[in-house]
């Protein structure tokens, strides 16, 4: 399902013009960016969390070149699906 998608549905099931709805998703996906940005986890209660993870620092190889790089610490985005969420995925999808 593409951003379009989403949109399309809201609209459809709320009656909301997609401009709008358009709007209001692209605000909440920056919403949502920017809090990650500023270290600020995002709870959706039933839904989930997008949360910063620390990914330490490791050693990786170029195989092109057959050297040894060192990939520093770093902060990654996720997503962790709520427990109510995941059981619903789980007991449907076939």
């Amino acid at each position: 399902m593409t951003k379009a998608d989403i949109v399309n549905e809201i609209s459809k099931n709320t009656g909301i013009e997609k401009v709008i709805v358009q709007k209001t998703v692209e605000a909440f996906m920056d919403t949502v960016k920017s809090s990650l940005v500023k270290n600020k986890n995002v709870y959706l209660r039933g839904f989930g969390s997008f949360v910063v993870k620390k990914r330490a620092e490791k050693t990786a190889r170029n195989i092109s070149k057959n050297t040894t790089i060192i990939i520093p610490e770093h902060f990654i985005p996720a997503f962790k699906p709520a427990k109510t969420f995941v059981s619903k995925v789980r007991n449907n999808v076939k």
